[in-house]
């Protein structure tokens, strides 16, 4: 019998919850957006939902502004990861939190997930200097 033709869906995406990686649960949606606003441990990225892919392996990168790293007193890498799928239906959620100094973190984000190599998702969001045009934002 054929195998089912992988799939997947973004189910959300802009300003999340906060995420603990500990836990099953994803971070829940506050605000679908592609502008998150510079304002200290944000929560931002997308909640993909792939089917028929158990064991293939996901990759993702998240390319940011250049910044110091401040361990290593470098520009900071690209942030990546692998994983594989663990289910036929399966939601994986890829985002960042931001942190101080905030100054270093404005400008395009772009976050990429790939599926055996093939780049299935890739997005941008822009972190602007919160200016008052996010007040009318429930996002605390």
């Amino acid at each position: 019998m054929a195998r089912s033709k992988t799939t997947w869906k973004m189910l959300s995406y802009g300003i999340h919850s906060a995420w603990d990686k500990m836990s099953k649960e994803l971070p829940k949606l506050k605000k679908f957006t592609w502008e998150i606003p510079a304002r200290l441990d944000i929560e931002f990225g997308y909640v993909l939902n792939i089917k028929q892919a158990r064991g293939k392996k996901l990759e993702f990168i998240i390319e940011h502004p250049d910044f110091i790293d401040e361990k290593t007193g470098v520009p900071a890498l690209p942030f990546t990861g692998e994983l594989f799928v663990r289910s036929n239906d399966w939601d994986f959620f890829l985002g960042d939190t931001l942190w101080a100094p905030l100054e270093n973190k404005i400008g395009t984000w772009r976050l990429v997930t790939k599926l055996d190599g093939e780049i299935i998702v890739q997005k941008r969001f822009t972190i602007s200097e919160d200016q008052g045009q996010f007040a009318d934002w429930d996002i605390d």
